[in-house]
């Protein structure tokens, strides 16, 4: 339940009277509320809420610091918030903690209770809590970790400056724990582009000593954020202590299990060892070796070696990178017999994946700009565009080095660039676009218009990532007629991607198929393209694996393709290998907390009742986080959990269980019970109250796919789709068909995790509440939480079954 609408209302007065004072919140920021939020996951009543921060029990009560910006409801402006609460389920919101001011953003950390005093910054004899937190510092961009005291138990802070600082603009989001052994207060903080995190020791919470690195490990696809590291009993024995080290990565929150002696972490899983099998090259020769044949100049005449590519097996791999990215071309082997299972490759380089049908040249015609000069004569520019000139840059899927681009002195850049009017002499006009996704007719737009008659007849967008393609504008109607072009940027960033690229405008016959600007390996049988895998985006290699059962006995081809000349525009790959299993890859073999899009930045409290560990996590994603739907608030907090460490499948794993305080809240006289109910096709349930707990057993039976679908509209066309398939044994949670997916286009998403069945049965629990979902597969050893905005009869639930007969039963009972 959340604080009820008045006292949420007086509560935002207070803590804006305290920034306004403080000279951070504007003197007319408004505070109101609506009744679309949460009912038990804590939000602000209004403006931009992340990370939490600073989780601590103390003085009877749990004390929840977040990320928030007092000044609008999309991220930036960091200071934190606070709210507290007696049972981590009904949150009282208090005034801002500690504000941003004119030197420094306060970021992510941690709070402690220095209750010996070593820091000397108590009062009365008491000791005082401190915060530890990254101040980013505003002129340089440098992020250091400073610290603040409290002698009042967290409600008024005292910045008493940084106590650590490297010099860099990667290094954030302290979390610091006392260390009874040493007597001594420990520091874990990100080393966030080098996938590391830092160990620190401090007798006094002022002096730092480095001990230790961790890492690279585990994902290193994104950078490391928001770390954390505590003891946990394993399957409750206090002999056996094991360690557990939480990154926050690519998305979600990454564990590893292990031990720290007090200066070093040391993950108890030794390397990953792929499964064995047929070697089709290892490219450790000078030449690729007979048979092998190249088209253009990328893959040279024989492998790299040891050029600084991370992850090869041996010293010789491909590597198409020779001096720049320019240059393309494919290499092909001979003609092999499939006779395993799975083909495994290790691969590298571009995230550009192969595009059936793609073009690999731009289309025929007349090419009306290029892009190519320094200047753009009889174009004009309004706004920051007046005497805009194209830019050389190296875009993935330019054509040549010249470009158009909004970006100027930064995202805030906003006004119009309108061409030479020209007349219409083919019905379609083709060009490439990249950068920000701001359609027409909608706020903000980035985009090209086509403009007849003083009117709009026509427009693209671009595509929200920094990769050119191909998009058309319809001109057939006007073939003859004096037209224009106008590029229009109005979007400062703050909903993502604030500026936008053109480039290569051709008037054509045809309409342009999508740029093929693959960096990727290719399985050929007869010619065809029937698996592929591309790159990371950056140089590290990592298995990809691909399931060829269905191909036992056929010959094929492997063909390694590199046709981008920009933005991570080669491939490095590695060891193909036929083997009777599959590799896995790094995000495969991770062990993540949730496997869901809307978990990230988790921490956990400090000296929590019992010895327990309780974990709180964001439910957002930055890829979408600035666009979600909802006012005056954007962002929330997971339901919080407590952890064990358990011995499943003979290693230790996290297994989670929201905390009591959540299920106290269970209208048990409301409740719905659905019998056991045999299950083919869709058959529908019950309905739900939007915050409800739904418990769940589904036994496979004879079907392939078995599941439910909740949120689920009247006609179904609407829902939430979570679906187990047992030849992979995998549960996916599917919200491409939840509602409002259209607000960003990385929002509609697929969640999938490993779930083994227990005597045929899968059991849930799923925690509703208006726009989250939470879900706890086979007694919390599995979880995963999404966002979802469906409308608002949208409140059904149903099972679902195919290829065989499944059976379902479940109670619904209402949160109040």
């Amino acid at each position: 339940m959340k604080t009820p609408p008045r006292r949420r209302m007086l509560i935002a007065l207070t803590a804006a009277l305290g920034l306004i004072a403080a000279g951070v919140l504007p003197a007319n920021a408004s505070t109101t509320s609506d009744d679309g939020r949460p009912v038990y996951h804590y939000t602000p009543a209004q403006h931009w809420m992340n990370d939490p921060n600073g989780l601590i029990y103390s003085g009877g009560k749990y004390h929840l610091f977040y990320q928030y910006n007092a000044f609008g409801d999309t991220g930036g402006n960091a200071s934190w918030g606070h709210a507290v609460s007696t049972d981590l389920t009904h949150w009282t919101e208090m005034p801002v903690a500690i504000p941003m001011d004119a030197t420094e953003e306060v970021w992510s950390g941690s709070v402690v209770d220095d209750s010996s005093n070593t820091s000397g910054l108590g009062a009365g004899g008491a000791g005082p809590l401190v915060a530890v937190y990254t101040s980013a510092v505003k002129a340089t961009g440098v992020q250091r970790q400073a610290i603040a005291h409290s002698n009042d138990g967290g409600t008024t802070w005292i910045k008493d400056g940084p106590v650590l600082d490297i010099g860099s603009h990667n290094f954030r989001d302290p979390k610091v724990f006392w260390y009874a052994p040493a007597k001594q207060w420990r520091m874990i903080v990100a080393l966030s582009d080098q996938h590391k995190a830092s160990i620190y020791g401090s007798p006094d919470l002022k002096t730092w000593t480095h001990l230790s690195d961790f890492g690279p490990d585990g994902v290193t696809s994104a950078v490391w954020e928001c770390p954390d590291l505590f003891p946990m009993q394993l399957d409750g024995d206090k002999k056996q202590t094991r360690w557990v080290l939480g990154v926050n990565v690519a998305g979600k929150a990454e564990y590893f299990v292990g031990a720290f002696d007090g200066t070093t972490f040391t993950n108890s899983e030794g390397a990953y060892v792929p499964p064995t099998g047929t070697v089709l090259n290892d490219f450790e020769g000078a030449t690729y070796g007979p048979g092998w044949t190249t088209t253009g100049t990328a893959f040279g005449d024989g492998p790299a070696h040891d050029t600084g590519a991370t992850g090869a097996i041996g010293a010789g791999y491909i590597d198409t990178f020779h001096g720049s990215d320019a240059e393309t071309g494919t290499l092909t082997s001979p003609a092999f017999t499939i006779d395993k299972g799975y083909l495994n490759l290790l691969i590298a380089g571009g995230h550009h994946p192969y595009v059936p049908g793609g073009s690999i040249a731009p289309p025929p015609g007349d090419v009306f700009e290029d892009f190519e000069g320094t200047s753009l004569p009889g174009w004009t520019g309004t706004g920051d565009f007046a005497g805009i000139a194209p830019s050389h840059e190296t875009l993935s899927g330019q054509v040549g080095s010249g470009v158009l681009d909004t970006f100027g002195s930064g995202d805030g850049s906003k006004g119009t660039i309108t061409s030479p009017t020209f007349t219409v002499t083919h019905p379609y006009i083709d060009l490439l676009t990249a950068g920000g996704n701001h359609p027409w007719g909608q706020p903000n737009p980035t985009s090209v218009n086509l403009v007849v008659n003083g009117q709009v007849v026509d427009s693209v967008t671009g595509n929200g990532t920094p990769n050119m393609d191909w998009v058309h504008l319809d001109a057939s109607k006007y073939v003859g007629q004096q037209a224009s072009l106008q590029i229009v940027d109005d979007n400062d960033g703050s909903t993502g991607w604030g500026h936008f690229m053109v480039d290569e405008i051709v008037f054509s016959d045809q309409i342009a198929q999508p740029w093929n600007t693959e960096t990727g390996v290719n399985l050929l049988v007869d010619g065809h393209v029937v698996r592929t895998a591309t790159g990371n985006d950056g140089g590290g290699m990592d298995w990809a694996s691909w399931d060829v059962r269905d191909l036992q006995g056929q010959q094929a081809q492997l063909q390694f393709v590199d046709l981008n000349t920009g933005g991570w525009g080669h491939l490095i790959a590695d060891e193909p290998t036929l083997a009777d299993a599959p590799a896995q890859s790094a995000v495969q073999r991770a062990h993540w907390l949730d496997d869901g899009h809307d978990f990230y930045a988790a921490v956990s409290y400090n000296d929590a009742p019992k010895d327990q560990r309780i974990e709180i996590g964001w439910v957002n994603n930055w890829d979408y986080a600035n666009t979600i739907p909802t006012s005056p608030w954007r962002g929330e907090q997971s339901a919080p959990r407590i952890l064990s460490l358990q011995t499943v499948d003979g290693q230790p794993r996290i297994v989670q269980s929201v905390v009591p305080g959540i299920d106290a809240l269970a209208d048990n006289g409301r409740a719905v019970k659905v019998k056991q109910t045999a299950v083919s096709g869709t058959t529908a349930l019950a309905a739900s109250p939007r915050s409800a707990r739904v418990d769940a057993v589904l036994s496979a039976g004879s079907a392939q796919t078995f599941g439910l679908q909740l949120l689920r509209s009247a006609d179904g066309t609407q829902n939430v789709s979570l679906q187990y398939d047992t030849r992979s044994g995998t549960l996916s949670l599917d919200r491409t068909h939840s509602g409002n997916v259209a607000f960003n286009p990385a929002f509609p998403a697929v969640d999938t995790a490993s779930v083994p069945l227990v005597n045929g049965k899968l059991n849930l629990r799923i925690y509703l509440d208006a726009d989250t979902i939470e879900v706890f597969a086979q007694d919390g050893r599995v979880a995963m939480t999404q966002l979802a905005f469906p409308d608002a009869a949208s409140t059904g639930i149903a099972a679902t079954a195919s290829g065989g007969t499944a059976q379902a039963q479940l109670v619904v009972t209402p949160l109040r």
